[in-house]
């Protein structure tokens, strides 16, 4: 694996910020990125002048530098590394992206060919693990045996667990990208009772994949070559997503020391839920709720209507107040697998059409920017294939598992890495006396 670019301190423009506490004025520097909002250093606020600050959901709060993914959402963009998100998605295959944002750079041909067999050979995961799932009830959510079955890792793999030794962390970012199908398939075929698949070292990362998903002992399974280009895009499009809930657990957990398994497993436990990375399965369950395209008007009417509490789900994004620059990919990539399945008219997806038709072109809509977002696409992407939407968030976590390695792996080695410890302001009791039990 190449080098990564040492973290150093971001310099501080010549600007600086003044606060006014009572009377006494106190200057904060100013740090200008290469992209986006300037931050205003405050980490000398409370030596300084006695104060936090207080800032729920960190919606005005940088708790670090990166130098791995820009987002602006007013505009519409996103990029790894530098380079937009559309083009990655058009001419790369995951791994190469995967070796972007570890590295720092598109891999050159023998780079690429390295990467992906070291990948390739490390697919595998100890026997011993197949008792780890067996002990799991067959009902459970594919997500909760994720979360066991990463961070149970550290147990297999004492090699690489050293978190202050560069090998060490290189071999367990392999291992992590490589294992995470393998135990996601795994998960999948254990929840509906059919026997294990190994992996293939001859096929790709995203036919690998596929192949462990639904291939049997029984005959020979032979992967869709389109579904195999779609499943590559979106395990692409949400490799990584900045400073989001579950890579921010990542870093919070590895702050601490902790070995990369168990971060990982932190990460997938914060991806799991419904406000982050189960909104795709959200849109399979709302259009579910729906039940026929005919119901859709009335439907509108309801999210529509403030008093009703009805969402419309995989519309709108948090971050993007324009178009989900990853929604504009997989919408050609979605008309492709349903074109190729002959799946245009089943009805859930014909509802899921006709959604998408009129938040494109009802006013209510379009003047909220109330977009398609890339977990509406993807939702009826996985439906199409044959994926159990109880499956979306694991291979959500199959994607998003290398961001959160090249997140884990900067944060490691910038030298101003603190154990995160956010502040508070405590709002309970005042200090009162102690009553005895007898006297209560």
């Amino acid at each position: 694996m190449a080098a990564v670019e040492k973290m150093q301190s971001p310099s501080p423009s010549k600007r600086t910020a003044t606060l006014s506490v009572g009377d006494k004025n106190v200057s904060f520097p100013i740090y200008d990125g290469v992209e986006g909002p300037s931050v205003i250093d405050i980490s000398k606020l409370y030596g300084e002048t006695g104060f936090f600050t207080y800032d729920p959901g960190f919606m005005s709060t940088a708790s670090c530098d990166s130098k791995i993914t820009f987002i602006d959402g007013d505009k519409g963009i996103l990029r790894y590394r530098g380079y937009d998100i559309d083009a990655l998605a058009e001419k790369c295959d995951f791994l190469e992206v995967a070796y972007l944002l570890l590295n720092g750079e598109l891999p050159n041909k023998k780079d690429k060919q390295s990467f992906d067999r070291t990948v390739t050979l490390h697919t595998m995961i100890h026997e011993q693990l197949h008792f780890l799932f067996r002990g799991f009830p067959r009902a459970s959510h594919p997500m909760a045996i994720m979360v066991g079955a990463a961070a149970s890792l550290s147990a297999f793999y004492h090699d690489s667990l050293d978190i202050n030794v560069a090998g060490e962390r290189e071999l367990a970012a392999y291992r992590l990208i490589a294992k995470m199908p393998t135990l996601a398939a795994m998960a999948y075929k254990y929840s509906v009772g059919m026997p294990f698949i190994y992996p293939q070292n001859d096929m790709s990362f995203a036919e690998n994949f596929l192949h462990m998903m639904f291939a049997t002992p029984c005959e020979k399974y032979k992967v869709n070559p389109v579904l195999a280009k779609a499943m590559d895009k979106i395990l692409i499009l949400h490799a990584d997503h900045e400073q989001n809930a579950s890579t921010s657990t990542v870093r919070m957990a590895g702050s601490s020391g902790a070995n990369p398994f168990a971060c990982i497993g932190a990460g997938i436990a914060s991806l799991w839920g419904p406000a982050h990375g189960g909104a795709n399965e959200a849109v399979i369950n709302m259009l579910k709720e729906i039940g026929d395209v005919s119901k859709i008007p009335d439907f509108i009417k309801k999210v529509k209507d403030k008093q009703s509490g009805i969402k419309l789900m995989g519309f709108g994004h948090r971050v993007y107040k324009n178009y989900d620059p990853r929604a504009t990919v997989l919408r050609k990539t979605c008309q492709e697998v349903l074109a190729e399945l002959g799946k245009i008219d089943e009805p859930l997806l014909k509802m899921a059409v006709e959604l998408e038709r009129i938040a494109l072109s009802d006013e209510y809509f379009v003047e909220r920017k109330l977009y398609p977002n890339v977990d509406f696409y993807s939702g009826i992407i996985y439906r199409a294939m044959g994926i159990p939407s109880k499956m979306f968030t694991v291979l959500f976590a199959v994607a998003r598992t290398v961001g959160w390695v090249a997140q884990w792996k900067e944060m490691m080695e910038d030298p101003k890495t603190k154990i995160g410890r956010p502040r508070q302001l405590f709002t309970g009791s005042a200090p009162r006396a102690f009553v005895p039990l007898e006297k209560r």
